[in-house]
Formats: structure tokens, C-alpha cells, sequence
């Protein structure tokens, strides 16, 4: 540049900072004199007038305005464009009536044809079988079938409303000994007046003339309705149910007793029809001796083997290919995720696997369960040569807490074998097969292709589900339910050459059926909580798998110790939802610390000690559990001999 651009450009700068400086003197200059009559303020007081001033007009604004909304709204109702608040104040009550009868217009919610097509077939299918079984189990008394009840004495209802003979027996000995408590109640009352008229003759008999409270009318109807509201209301969630407006469940079980007298109705006039058949068939016949047909030496008809319905060929017509294509659409086949049975991480637990004298079954290590997968799974899947010389597999069952790797051992299976995997799990299948035909159809199509397309895994998720030890509630369940019955002739369908098996999981299998679940499940192997060693390994292993980098900041000891008691999933978890993108991309110059992984971890609940004990009471149930303990106490026994024999010797 020139030597006058050089000299603009200095006079612009030094410009500049004279008048930077100039304004930080006069706001030092300004600051001060602030402070100073602060100081002054403080030492002299504030005035009276002065504040006197400020409240008469704070207070002269708030009147002012007030009186200009009063001017306004008159201005307004004599000019006709508002009503007087009173007339309003109707008018609003007025509208909120209408709107409260179109919402509740709006709101006449129907569920009954929903309810006859879900639960339709299985009340149907339900009331014909206690039909039936009342029936076999009166011709097994009596010797004949009985007369169907009529209509007008309420048809089948009549059958339920009938009492057993040992209610009878209760009743009438529970009759019996309210008499006897009345006779006694009589002979003493009748004592007591013998015994109070005996003073009368000294002195005047005592009447007592106090008002006395008479029995309420209402005390029922109040106890009713405490009664109904500590059933309904009372442990009722409703944090999540912002509108409020109607409970669907409460509804469908008020409208489920009409579709059950609608069904029953029709059940009624089908039975009604069987049972002539049947009794027509039954007279034609020599009496009891009818059933000889079915295999005795006496009978000359040979008895039909019966085909069960899963082993028939139901879709003759259709290729393998379709029908795979079918069950893609319907989401009961599944994508496998590639995961391998080593990234089941775990190592022994050395002190764990030592009983304590307790009697307690100790937990599985993690590399026993993947030897017992491997075993029971992935061996007999994978080559056709050990399916047909082991010990037939056909069910597995994986029990555990929630996040301890069920899941991913049923896809491990899966991919080390080359499976195909179907998904038949309660909320997967729920709306999808409504009746009991449709139940048949669809393990009929799993068979079929799973036979075709070998080897086929068919998992089951929250398993327990099937056998509840109630009523099935909603549509789930019930569709649980009704594919539960057809498990045990599933199981039936495989053969020795079918590479196919049945795996369940479970997070709550105490809270199953005994009985059916263990006819269900061959083997079960119980899935334990990763120990001090395996969470130091995952959490290591997660976060270099996720992107993130191991520091001197990031403690493994310290996040293995503080995660006691959480699961795997957990710890997946955590990391991914530490380790984002926007965290990766910080990495370089914010490197990761112990603390963000503990502060994730504390939004979830571990698995605690109460939980264990469940899983261990219900372990000990199975038949696996019984035997171990029945080897236990023999080995005690054993023990005990032992040292008597080394006493006397």
C-alpha cells in the first residue's frame, strides 16, 4: 500500500481505541456515581413520599382498568353484541349440556361384533365341550342320555344352573346346623326371661324409652358400591389415559354376556340336533354293548384308525413356495439376525457353581448354557446323522429375567444352523387366527414347510402366556389359549427324521400352569445373571463394538461392580444410548468418563433378589429340579450311613 493508505489505516485504529477507551472511562465514571447514590440511599433511607407515590399508582392503574372492563362490557351489552354475565354464564351451562350429549352420542361405543369375531369360536367351542362332558358324564350315571333342557326353561343355562349333589349336602348340613345354633340361642333366651322375671316382684320392670338407631336401607347399595370400586378403580393406573373418556375392557365385559347368550342360543339348537343323532344311533344298538364296534373280540366291524388333523394334508392343492410366500406376509416366518453362539459372552462362575447346603439347585454358568444350546439345539438341528442317533429333542424351553439373552440364543441357533425361523408367539399371532380352524390351518402350514425347507426352528416368546392359570383376558391370551391345545399333537406331528424344533422363552414362568407347560417342554435350561468377570468382559466388549474409545477415564472395574444385578440387555442398552453419533463425533476432543454410563444405568431397575428366589422355587418344580434334588438327599443319605458305619467300627 501507499504511504497515505498506511497512514488512514493507523489514524482509523487509533481512532478506534480512543473511543473504546473513552466509553470504558465513562462507564467507569457512571458506575461509580450509581454506587455512590446507592450508598447514599442506603445510609439516609429511603422517602416516604416517594413510596407513598408508588403505591397510589400501582393502585390508581389497577382501579382505572378495572372500571374500563366494567365500561367496556356494558358499552357492549347495550349495544346488544354480549349477553350480561348471568345470561352468559346460562348459556355456557346450556352449551356444555349439548356438547357432553354429542360426546356421549359419539361415544356409544359397540364392541359386540369385535367380540364375536375373536372370542366368537372359542365361547362356541367352550360351551359345546361342557355340553358334552355333562352329558357323557349323566349316561355314565344313569345309563342314557338325558332330554335336552327347553328354551323356555333357559335352554343349555339350565344344565350349568343345576347343583351337584355334594353342594346339596353342604347345604343342607350347613341347614342343619343353623337350627341347631337357633335351638340353643331359644333355650337360653328362654332362661334368661325365667330369670328376669323373678325380681319383678320386688320392684317395677325397667323399660328403656331411648331412641334407638333402626337398621339402614342403604348400607347394602354403599357396601356394593365400596366393593365395586376396590375391584375396578381403586389399584386402576390412569396416569397414561389423558382423554378419559371410556375403558374398553369394562365395556367388552359387560357386552360379553350378550354375545355369550347370543352364542348360546345357537350352540343350543346345534347340540340339541347332535343329541337326537347321537340318542338314534345309541337305541339302534344293543344298548350298552354299542361300543364294542371300537376293537373288542366280540365286535365284527373293524375299528378306523383316526388321523389327527395336523398330520393331514389340508392344502393338497398349493406348492411349498406359496405357502412359504403366505407365511413371509403374515409375519409368522422371520429375517434371522446374524448373531453366533460365541457372542453369547460369559466365563465360569466358579463360586456359583458350589451348592451351599442350602438345597437349592445352583444357576447355570454361561458356558454351560451354551453347551446345553449347543447340545439340545444347534447339534441335532445341523446334521441330519446326530437327530437320528441322539436322544429325540423335540422341545426346548429358555427361562430367565428379561435382558438375559433368550432372544438372541434362539436367533444364535438359528444362524448356526441355517434355519428358518417361525414366530409363533402370543402377540405375534393375535387377530391372526380367531377360530379353531384357522389355529389347525396355520401349524398346518409351519409343519408342512418346516418339514420341506429342514432344519426349522418354531420359537415361542413369553410362552407363559399360553397356560395361564386363570381366564384368559383379551384377545392375546385367548388366542395363547386356544393354540395351546394343539401344542401337544404339534409335538406329535415330528418324527424322528424331522430336523424341527419347538423353543420357547419365557421372562415369568411361575406364573404358568405347572402341569401343561412341563407335558410341553422337554428340556429347560435356565439362564443366569452375567457375573463380576462377564460384565467386565461386555462392557469392554459393547463400547469398542459401538465406536467408543477405552481411557483412563472409563473404569471397567467400576462399571462391573456398580452393574450387579443388571442383565446383558441392559448393558447393551446403556451403550447405545451413550454412545450416539454426536458423541462419537466428540470423542476426539471430550473423552468418554465412568460417570455417563453410571448416570444411564440408573434409569433401569435390576433384576432383584426377590425375583431369583421365584425363578429358584419354580426351577425346583420341574422335573429336572425334583431329580436333582432327590440325587441330593440320596447323596446325604449316603454321607449319614458313612459315619454311623466309621463310629461303630
Amino acid at each position: 500500500m501507499t504511504l497515505e493508505e498506511g497512514i488512514r489505516v493507523i489514524q482509523v485504529a487509533e481512532r478506534a481505541r480512543q473511543g473504546r477507551a473513552r466509553a470504558a472511562f465513562m462507564r467507569r465514571i457512571y458506575l461509580e456515581e450509581k454506587r455512590q447514590s446507592k450508598k447514599e440511599e442506603q445510609e439516609m433511607g429511603k422517602n416516604p413520599d416517594d413510596a407513598a407515590t408508588c403505591i397510589q399508582k400501582v393502585w390508581r392503574g389497577y382501579s382505572q382498568r378495572k372500571k374500563t372492563e366494567k365500561l367496556r362490557e356494558e358499552e357492549m351489552v347495550f349495544l346488544g353484541m354480549s349477553l350480561p354475565p348471568e345470561l352468559e354464564a346460562i348459556s355456557s351451562l346450556q352449551k356444555a349440556n349439548v356438547l357432553q350429549g354429542e360426546v356421549q352420542e359419539g361415544e356409544d361405543l359397540d364392541f359386540r361384533p369385535e367380540l364375536r369375531k375373536t372370542e366368537g369360536p372359542h365361547i362356541k367351542e367352550t360351551l359345546q365341550d361342557q355340553i358334552t362332558q355333562c352329558f357323557l358324564e349323566c349316561r355314565h350315571i344313569t345309563g342314557r342320555f338325558p332330554d335336552y333342557p327347553p328354551e323356555r326353561t333357559g335352554g343349555s343355562k339350565a344344565i350349568f344352573i343345576e347343583k351337584h349333589p355334594e353342594q346339596v349336602a353342604e347345604e343342607l348340613a350347613a341347614k342343619r346346623e343353623k337350627e341347631k345354633k337357633e335351638k340353643e340361642k331359644n333355650g337360653k333366651k328362654e332362661k334368661q326371661a325365667v330369670k328376669a322375671k323373678k325380681p319383678e316382684k320386688v320392684g317395677k320392670q325397667v323399660v328403656d324409652l331411648r331412641w334407638k338407631i333402626g337398621p339402614s336401607n342403604f348400607l347394602s347399595i354403599l357396601e356394593e358400591g365400596s366393593s365395586q370400586y376396590q375391584v375396578f378403580w381403586e389399584n386402576r393406573d390412569n396416569r397414561w389415559d389423558f382423554l378419559q373418556d371410556h375403558d374398553p375392557e369394562l365395556i367388552k365385559g359387560g357386552e360379553r354376556e350378550e354375545v355369550e347368550e347370543e352364542i348360546r342360543v345357537q350352540v343350543d339348537e346345534v347340540m340339541q340336533e347332535k343329541l337326537l343323532k347321537i340318542k338314534q344311533a345309541v337305541d339302534g344298538e344293543t344298548g350298552p354293548q354299542s361300543k364294542a364296534g371300537k376293537g373288542e373280540k366280540g365286535s365284527k366291524i373293524p375299528a378306523k384308525k383316526k388321523i389327527p388333523e395336523l398330520e393331514r394334508d389340508l392344502t393338497p392343492d398349493r406348492t411349498i413356495d406359496s405357502l412359504y410366500q403366505e407365511l413371509a406376509e403374515e409375519g409368522l416366518l422371520i429375517r434371522v439376525k446374524n448373531v453366533n453362539l460365541s457372542d453369547y459372552i460369559g466365563y465360569y462362575d466358579c463360586l456359583r457353581s458350589i451348592p451351599r447346603g442350602t438345597g437349592a439347585q445352583p444357576m447355570p454358568s454361561i458356558p454351560e448354557v451354551r453347551q446345553l444350546v449347543t447340545l439340545y439345539g444347534i447339534l441335532p438341528l445341523g446334521s441330519q446323522i446326530v437327530h437320528e442317533n441322539a436322544p429325540l429333542v423335540k422341545s426346548l424351553l429358555l427361562a430367565g429375567p428379561a435382558g438375559v439373552g433368550k432372544k438372541m440364543l434362539v436367533h444364535a441357533i438359528c444362524t448356526e444352523t441355517g434355519a428358518n425361523l417361525f414366530n409363533l408367539s402370543p402377540s405375534n399371532i393375535a387377530g391372526k387366527c380367531p377360530g379353531r380352524d384357522d389355529v389347525i390351518m396355520m401349524l398346518h402350514m409351519v409343519l408342512k414347510v418346516g418339514k420341506e425347507l429342514q432344519p426349522s426352528v418354531v420359537w415361542i416368546g413369553d410362552t407363559e402366556k399360553m397356560f395361564p392359570k386363570g381366564a384368559p383376558k383379551g384377545e392375546e391370551e385367548v388366542s395363547a389359549k386356544r393354540l395351546a391345545k394343539f401344542l401337544p399333537q404339534f409335538l406329535r406331528a415330528l418324527k424322528p427324521n424331522h430336523r424341527v424344533l419347538l423353543v420357547g422363552t419365557t421372562s415369568k414362568p411361575y406364573s404358568a400352569n405347572m402341569g401343561p407347560f412341563f407335558k410341553v417342554y422337554q428340556k429347560i435350561i435356565l439362564l443366569p445373571k452375567p457375573d463380576y468377570l462377564t460384565r467386565l468382559a461386555l462392557w469392554k466388549h459393547y463400547i469398542l463394538q459401538a465406536g467408543g474409545a477405552l481411557s483412563q477415564r472409563v473404569n471397567l472395574n467400576c462399571l462391573a461392580q456398580v452393574s450387579d444385578g443388571f442383565t446383558q440387555g441392559h448393558v447393551v442398552d446403556v451403550v447405545h444410548t451413550v454412545l450416539t453419533e454426536l458423541r462419537l463425533l466428540q470423542m476426539a476432543r471430550k473423552p468418554l468418563r465412568t460417570a455417563e454410563f453410571v448416570t444411564s444405568l440408573a434409569r433401569h431397575d435390576p433384576v432383584y433378589k426377590e425375583e431369583e428366589e421365584m425363578f429358584q422355587a419354580w426351577y425346583a418344580k420341574t422335573p429336572i429340579g425334583k431329580a436333582w434334588s432327590a440325587a441330593q438327599e440320596a447323596k446325604e443319605e449316603e454321607k449319614e450311613k458313612g459315619k454311623k458305619g466309621k463310629g461303630k467300627k
